[in-house]
């Protein structure tokens, strides 16, 4: 019966944590949906030409975006103009 039992409390006590009232969210989850979108920022700044959100690397090209793979354990933040056409 003990062998029973056992298991059985362990597998309870393992899934208690999961069902706390009390956990806390990751901090960037309410900036995520906070920040602007790729085209609005897009739009607000027609004269850059290379921007980043410290994850991804862009250029813009033929009024297009095209964004290197986003890097390991990034920390999305706001989209940073980094080049500007000088026209």
């Amino acid at each position: 019966m003990l062998r029973l039992i056992l298991p059985l409390l362990l597998l309870i006590g393992s899934a208690l944590p999961a069902l706390c009232d009390d956990t806390v969210p990751p901090a960037g989850a309410d900036k995520a949906a906070d920040m602007q979108s790729m085209s609005d920022f897009l739009r607000a700044s027609p004269d850059c030409r290379e921007f980043t959100d410290s994850c991804s690397y862009c250029t813009v090209v033929d009024g297009a975006a095209r964004c290197s793979t986003p890097q390991i354990a990034c920390i999305k933040k706001a989209y940073q103009c980094t080049v500007r056409s000088t026209q």
